[in-house]
């Protein structure tokens, strides 16, 4: 598990072309491995996926993006079994790694990345405040998670949702 947090300075870098940029590396990265991204998603309601088709082409490597914003679509639509759910919460490192997995399990594709968090403003906690996301990717057969803790409003958090899973995606088809 790791757990890091993005300066102010390191969101602002992470502009329109920059995430442009990454996706088309990104394309690039799948299509040389004859490879498709599934996408699980919570707190960004699909965000990731509409980032991704807005790439001309991304029909090559995007398979598809699962919206499962309520627990039991989490259940239902990746198999997240709701013990998980029960035990770790909704926004943890088991139910984001639950839902990579999942989403590999029922789709074509052979990567995925996933992503669980409280966009706000309310539905924060003490132990989860608004502005944590938990982050799963699952590459060349590894899942991998890690934790970020974003600051700003609904917009500014989901926005820096996307932008740090694309980024972190890049990173792992980079290994």
């Amino acid at each position: 598990m790791t757990v890091t947090s993005l300066s102010k300075d390191e969101l602002l870098a992470l502009d329109t072309p920059a995430l442009e940029a990454n996706l088309t590396q990104i394309s690039l990265r799948l299509l040389q491995r004859g490879h498709r991204l599934a996408t699980a998603e919570s707190c960004t309601g699909g965000m990731i996926s509409a980032a991704c088709t807005d790439l001309a082409g991304s029909s090559q490597w995007f398979e598809c993006g699962y919206v499962t914003y309520s627990n039991a679509a989490k259940d239902k639509m990746l198999g997240v079994p709701p013990v998980l759910i029960e035990q770790h919460g909704a926004v943890s490192e088991a139910v984001a790694r639950a839902m990579a997995d999942g989403a590999l399990l029922r789709s074509q594709a052979h990567v995925s990345l996933a992503v669980t968090g409280v966009a706000g403003p309310a539905g924060g906690s003490d132990e989860k405040p608004v502005g944590t996301v938990w982050f799963a990717w699952c590459v060349n057969g590894e899942t991998h998670a890690e934790m970020q803790h974003f600051s700003g409003d609904r917009a500014t958090i989901r926005a820096a949702t996307v932008r740090y899973s694309l980024q972190r995606l890049l990173g792992w088809l980079l290994v």
